[in-house]
This record gives C-alpha cells, sequence and structure tokens, in this order.
C-alpha cells in the first residue's frame, strides 16, 4: 500500500490511512541535501507481519524478529522513495525496549520465568549484534538504548524498536 505523504517546511510525513496514529517515516531535509530519517516504532511480531504480509507469525523469538524489523524499515525506505537498501542509510540511534516473557507465569514458575527472561536477553544481545555484523557490515554501529517494560501492545513480540538514521547523499555518488 502506497504512504501517503505530507510535506511540511523541512520535514516529509510518510503514513497510511486518513487519520494516522503515527507516521512510519518522518523525514528532516538537512540544509546540505542530507536527510534524517525517524522510524517508528515496530515489532518483529506482528507488526512486521504486517507490514511484510508475512504468513508466520513470530513470537518471542529475537533471532527471527529483529531482521524482521530492519527488513520493514528496509521496506519503507524503498516505498518512500529514499533508498533501495539500509545499505543506504547510516544509523544513529535504535532504541529498543523489551516484553516480559509472555511465559512461563512468574507467579506459578518463578524460576522458569527468570530462566525465559534470561534466554531472551542473551538472544537479544547476540541477534542485534549479529544483525549489524551479517547484514550492514561496511556501515557504522549506532548508539542504543535498551529500555525494560513490562509489555507492548503486540502481545507476540519480545522487542519494540524505533531508530534514527542518515541517508548521506554525497556517500551515494560513490
Amino acid at each position: 500500500m502506497p504512504f501517503n505523504v505530507k510535506k511540511r517546511g523541512k520535514l516529509t510525513y510518510y503514513y497510511h490511512g486518513e487519520h494516522p496514529v503515527l507516521s512510519s517515516l518522518v523525514t528532516e531535509e538537512l540544509p546540505d541535501g542530507d536527510l534524517k530519517i525517524s522510524f517508528a516504532g515496530l515489532t518483529g511480531g506482528y507488526s512486521a507481519k504486517g507490514v511484510l504480509g508475512l504468513d508466520e507469525l513470530v513470537t518471542m523469538e529475537p533471532e527471527q524478529e529483529i531482521p524482521l524489523v530492519f527488513k520493514s524499515w528496509e521496506l519503507w525506505l524503498q516505498e518512500a522513495g529514499i533508498c533501495d537498501s539500509l545499505e543506504d542509510v547510516d544509523f544513529i540511534e535504535v532504541h529498543a525496549f523489551g516484553c516480559q516473557p509472555k511465559s512461563p507465569n512468574p507467579l506459578v514458575d518463578p524460576q522458569g520465568y527468570a530462566a525465559e527472561l534470561g534466554r531472551l536477553r542473551k538472544a537479544y544481545a547476540e541477534a542485534y549484534r549479529g544483525f549489524f555484523r551479517d547484514y550492514l557490515p561496511n556501515n557504522g554501529v549506532p548508539a542504543r538504548f535498551t529500555v525494560h517494560v513490562v509489555d507492548v501492545p503486540d502481545t507476540a513480540a519480545s522487542y519494540e524498536f524505533y531508530a534514527t538514521a542518515l541517508y548521506q547523499r554525497a556517500l551515494q555518488e560513490d
């Protein structure tokens, strides 16, 4: 589904629907023509399933979810006509909000819950590190801030991400 686009001064909003809750992307045109890009919060669960049109729902698996978030953002960049690949942007910040395990119940199985929480944190760290190592080896690694929260609206997700990146036109001319 193509984006609706609203330009207001230096900012361009890319969104779906007539009355959106938020924009998928917001770009800020910098004086040199580069674009600072803000990516909307997204999960690798229901969010990525919807954006990418996947048949399968990924649940509480950071190794699968994290690449799906980035693939969704890449698709948005393509649909907005900004660039063809995440390799063309440099991430400045990636913020990740960790979700509590959906099971086991911490009141019924506190040790199992603690073990699942440990598994998620370890899997998240490897998946995040591995994404930049394996998919964007020529790009820099962004600063990031991870917050652990009780839950997000996506009941399948282990993490929700949002990010800021820079599309540097001079790098595209090489």
